[in-house]
């Protein structure tokens, strides 16, 4: 099964066969999450070392690991999410191409408020791993900030970004969430659920990373049941197993049960 590459901002995700991922979900069941999206993110972008790909902004991964998502299993995204009002279970379908990004700007921002000039840039993969190893979101926002400023002024006067969450005013803090949330949209995917049951709506966030390992894990769980099985019937290696299309490998487990 080589599958399409699919077309994104910021390049081609080129075709990925059952062997390639079934050796990144073989790499990745027994990690965390954080190495599990670094793992798909190197499927969807082969040609990148490891450090390339941690220094893309979130949106940038999130757009890439969408686009795999669309070549690997199609538009259509069953979501899974529970009214905030009532508790109820929420099922709805999704079209994933409609949640494609664009490439946010390559250089730094930046936000001026009262007596304060902040020039920052938007997070990247590595930014966002280190705040979620911080132990409280408090922490994690000192460290995305801290991280994230590349120069910060109040009535023209140098602040160092260790020194910013002790000082920084919350309307200089809500600017610069806003504008980082303007410029890469795709980091943060929330969607508005209406709950059929209470008519309430629910913010619901999507994160693609933990979507898609979950589509992979079952995947590949499968294709080893039909290796096992056809390899059981005919003497075949998981490679030949896995060079046949999946319209004859099903065709041949048809003709198992049949026997």
């Amino acid at each position: 099964m080589t599958l399409p590459g699919a077309h994104t901002a910021h390049g081609t995700v080129p075709p990925v066969g059952p062997a390639e991922l079934l050796a990144a979900w073989e790499a990745g069941v027994d990690r965390h999450e954080a190495a599990r999206a670094l793992l798909l993110h190197r499927a969807a972008r082969p040609w990148a070392g490891t450090d390339e790909l941690l220094s893309v902004p979130v949106g940038v991964r999130e757009t890439e690991l969408l686009a795999l998502r669309r070549s690997l299993f199609g538009e259509r995204m069953q979501v899974c999410a529970e009214c905030g009002s009532c508790g109820e279970a929420m099922e709805f379908d999704l079209d994933a191409g409609r949640l494609a990004g664009t490439a946010p700007p390559g250089g730094p921002l930046r936000v001026e408020e009262g007596d304060w000039v902040v020039d920052f840039r938007l997070p990247t993969v590595a930014d966002l791993t280190a705040a979620g190893a911080a132990p409280g979101p408090e922490e994690a926002r000192r460290v995305l900030l801290e991280r994230c400023t590349v120069a910060a002024r109040r009535r023209g006067e140098e602040v160092p970004a260790d020194r910013l969450d002790a000082v920084l005013p919350a309307p200089v803090r809500s600017r610069l969430a806003e504008a980082a949330e303007r410029a890469d949209p795709a980091a943060d995917v929330t969607l508005k659920v209406t709950c059929p049951e209470c008519g309430e709506s629910t913010r619901a966030e999507l994160d693609i990373s933990s979507y898609l390992w979950t589509e992979l894990d079952n995947w590949a769980r499968d294709v080893l049941l039909d290796v096992h099985l056809l390899a059981s019937a005919y003497g075949w290696t998981e490679p030949e197993v896995l060079a046949l299309s999946p319209l004859r490998r099903r065709y041949y487990l048809e003709l198992c049960a049949d026997a």
